[in-house]
């Protein structure tokens, strides 16, 4: 279950500038970032971005093939701006090798789990593994549990996702993209934590 059409948003995917080594654009004040959003198939990553980018919630949305691209730009309270380019990546098993397509050269690395599922969470945890071995050794990492407004149904304590999250150097928020519960504090978080590019 997606949220989004698989094909790019042409009126906001402006591809230039991707191939910058470590996915971010930057002077001091406008930050560019690449972002890549990474989980299990229905945990609800294109459901977030949607949610971000749109102020959209599509329960009928169908499921991402291969990825799709979508950018949004926030501004901080420090006056600065930072343009996330965001690779929403499908979860089906069968697109696993496209992923590091991806992340690589991500600045930003989101890990989306259901916290619903504990079998998302194992899947968030190899995500994590992977980003590890293969990702940019200063990508920021977010570890995410989305649907949080399936409280009586959750399987994933707060306190497993809290735990994992703090041993693998990652910050925790759960969100809920149908209610838009933390989705904006997911963004900023992640934008306060960009490392800022000394002025030359």
């Amino acid at each position: 279950m997606g949220c989004s059409s698989s094909l790019p948003d042409r009126a906001s995917g402006r591809l230039s500038g991707l191939n910058s080594e470590n996915g971010s654009v930057n002077d001091a004040k406008n930050l560019r970032v690449k972002l890549v959003l990474l989980g299990d198939s229905g945990v609800g990553k294109s459901c977030i971005v949607l949610r971000f980018v749109r102020g959209q919630f599509d329960p009928t949305s169908k499921v991402t093939i291969g990825a799709s691209f979508l950018s949004q730009t926030i501004a901080l309270q420090d006056s600065t701006t930072v343009k996330f380019e965001i690779w929403d990546t499908a979860g089906q098993e069968r697109y696993a090798a496209l992923a590091p397509l991806y992340y690589r050269g991500a600045a930003v690395a989101v890990v989306v789990y259901d916290i619903t599922s504990p079998e998302s969470f194992q899947k968030a945890q190899y995500w994590v593994k992977e980003l590890q071995k293969h990702g940019s050794p200063d990508m920021v990492m977010a570890l995410v549990g989305n649907k949080a407004d399936l409280q009586e149904n959750r399987e994933v304590t707060v306190q497993d996702g809290i735990d994992y999250a703090e041993k693998n150097g990652m910050f925790f928020i759960e969100t809920s993209a149908k209610t838009a519960d933390n989705i904006n504090q997911l963004f900023e978080e992640i934008a306060k934590r960009l490392p800022r590019p000394t002025p030359s």
